[in-house]
């Protein structure tokens, strides 16, 4: 892909691409022209290019270097101990209006793929930048992440774009950090039972993170292919340490659970709310766009129902949009953000029996906040 930007700079990304990439240098520093196969991809200077597996190399910009920080740093330096306290700090900031945001664009795609343009700033003075990301459900069958893209980076001074960062990787874990921070704010505090819904990246991850703010003695998974989910709990097991069991059916999944987490492409409800016990807290994280919805209208109604972004799911949540459009709820069903919770602005839970909600859609805030610390750091 060839961007231009102000007739000055060019980007080019061959993520994933193969064979025979290579930069020719003009004498000076910089990179004259880039080239693959047989042909040249374009003159002028060459902001970066990303190349085959992984991410390859960093060219020079006018002005200076622009850093690279490519999957394996981010997954090595974004614990969940460091990214938790940066996320719920991000959810709380936004939330107080601190921070800057458009909606997302979504562009659907073919066979359930979107590719989405996030923007947004830490602060009217404070770093900013876009997450670009694709979204391939099919891609966890290839061994290849669903989400991939970059976070760009502008520093606040000068408005210079200074860093790209691997999206994809930040995508896994802030969105399972999120959801733990959420969790710990909703949940009872007894929680010990986790149930997954999906078997993916995100299911790895939410389990990682929540194992990091409930003690847990059990985790159940469900997927639709029986013995990928139980390829899933094995491995998990060796890693957590506590009894990870596959299961046959949604419903046996989550029949005693006090956390559960949604976290599959599913264009229908997988979780009805019919079978959620009262006490369960469910943070509800595949769906990111108005269209595919992994809960139904029922556990929405019965459910303290709560939001990373009110503007955000009034746009573009699914399960929350279905049951308004069946005049179930009405906008004021939203009872908070997650970030106004984390504030003291807006009360939680209120009782042992209620079952609790927390509608993650995502925002570039958390993306910007854990970019910008990996960057600075």
């Amino acid at each position: 892909m060839l961007l231009e930007i102000g007739g000055r700079f060019a980007w080019i990304v061959l993520e994933g691409y193969r064979h025979g990439l290579s930069l020719v240098n003009d004498g000076n520093g910089c990179c004259d022209s880039a080239h693959f196969g047989h042909g040249a991809v374009k003159r002028g200077p060459i902001i970066f290019v990303l190349a085959g597996p992984g991410w390859s190399r960093l060219a020079g910009m006018a002005g200076g270097a622009m850093r690279l920080i490519d999957r394996e740093e981010v997954a090595r330096r974004l614990t969940y101990e460091v990214c938790l306290p940066i996320v719920r700090s991000a959810m709380i900031e936004f939330s107080k209006g601190e921070t800057l945001q458009l909606l997302r664009s979504i562009l659907p795609l073919s066979e359930g793929r979107v590719f989405g343009v996030m923007p947004g700033a830490m602060g009217a003075r404070a770093c900013f930048g876009a997450k670009l990301i694709s979204v391939y459900p099919e891609n966890f069958a290839r061994g290849v992440q669903s989400h991939q893209g970059v976070v760009v980076l502008f520093e606040p001074e000068t408005g210079t774009p200074v860093c790209v960062v691997h999206a994809g990787e930040i995508t896994a874990i802030r969105t399972a950090a999120a959801s733990a921070v959420a969790t710990d704010a909703l949940a009872r505090k007894d929680a010990k039972r986790l149930a997954l819904l999906g078997y993916g990246e995100q299911a790895g991850t939410h389990a990682r993170a929540i194992a990091r703010v409930r003690s847990l003695e059990e985790v159940v998974v469900w997927g639709r292919a029986v013995e990928r989910a139980r390829e899933f709990a094995v491995r998990m097991e060796a890693e957590l340490g506590v009894e990870v069991r596959a299961v046959e059916s949604a419903r046996e999944a989550v029949a005693e659970a006090d956390v559960v987490c949604t976290l599959t492409s599913a264009a229908e409800p997988i979780l009805l709310g019919e079978w959620v016990r009262p006490g369960t807290h469910v943070n509800v994280v595949g769906s990111s766009y108005a269209g595919p919805a992994e809960v139904d209208t029922e556990l929405v109604r019965r459910s303290r129902f709560f939001v990373d972004s009110r503007e955000g799911v009034l746009a573009q949540g699914a399960e929350f949009l279905r049951a308004k459009a069946a005049g179930v709820v009405g906008d004021e069903h939203i009872v908070g953000e997650i970030g106004q919770v984390l504030a003291g602005d807006v009360v939680g839970r209120t009782s042992a029996e209620e079952i609790t909600v927390y509608k993650s859609l995502g925002h570039v805030v958390q993306d910007l906040a854990c970019a910008w610390a990996l960057y600075e750091g």
